[in-house]
């Protein structure tokens, strides 16, 4: 099988192959901005230091990483390593060009998969799926309905964003927790789960 170079033909400095993990008929699916660089060399979603945040706050909702890695979907808005940014301090963001590009296989996935609830992790994520550029204020701790899903904006859990570590903003990923114990209460799904 051959894997999509379109990034890598239209000059992008992307790094393959793609990274996503999960099982299909997974009803929750994370969908973050792109893999970093400790996730394109491990091959898993989600695994550096903003994913072991990311799986504090799903804590919060009585989710366990193991079995959370187990039984539902990770994946991401582009699916290759970007690279570094300019500046050499962190991850490069996706072009406009390169989301476009990878957006079929998103929207594929959505389709095969069908979740009923969908993480939104970053601006990123937030933008392409919710289609809005609100504030973070605005969005984190509600749920919004699209095409028959939940979908819950998370902010990112960079390490390098301050964001997140304001006493407001900590009530709101606390809120959306909370929205996302419900969700997945209302699916039949465990807390531990």
């Amino acid at each position: 099988m051959l894997a999509c170079q379109m990034c890598v033909q239209a000059g992008f400095p992307v790094t393959p192959p793609a990274v996503f993990s999960g099982r299909i008929g997974a009803r929750l699916m994370v969908v973050g901005q792109a893999p970093g660089s400790t996730e394109q060399q491990t091959g898993r979603p989600f695994n550096a230091g903003s994913g072991r945040r990311l799986f504090e706050w799903l804590k919060q909702a009585g989710l366990e990483e193991q079995a959370f890695r187990s039984r539902h979907y990770l994946t991401s808005v582009t699916k290759c390593y970007p690279g570094h940014s300019a500046s050499g301090s962190g991850d490069r963001p996706p072009s406009p060009i390169e989301r476009r590009l990878c957006r079929p296989y998103l929207v594929t996935e959505l389709e095969l998969l069908n979740p009923q609830v969908i993480l939104a992790v970053g601006r990123l994520a937030i933008t392409t799926l919710l289609g809005t550029s609100a504030p973070l204020e605005e969005v984190v701790g509600r749920e919004f309905a699209r095409d028959g899903r939940w979908i819950l904006p998370l902010p990112h859990p960079s390490g390098a964003s301050r964001w997140h570590q304001l006493e407001p903003n900590r009530e709101r990923i606390a809120a959306a927790m909370r929205l996302l114990r419900r969700r997945l209460a209302d699916l039949g799904e465990s807390s531990g789960s």
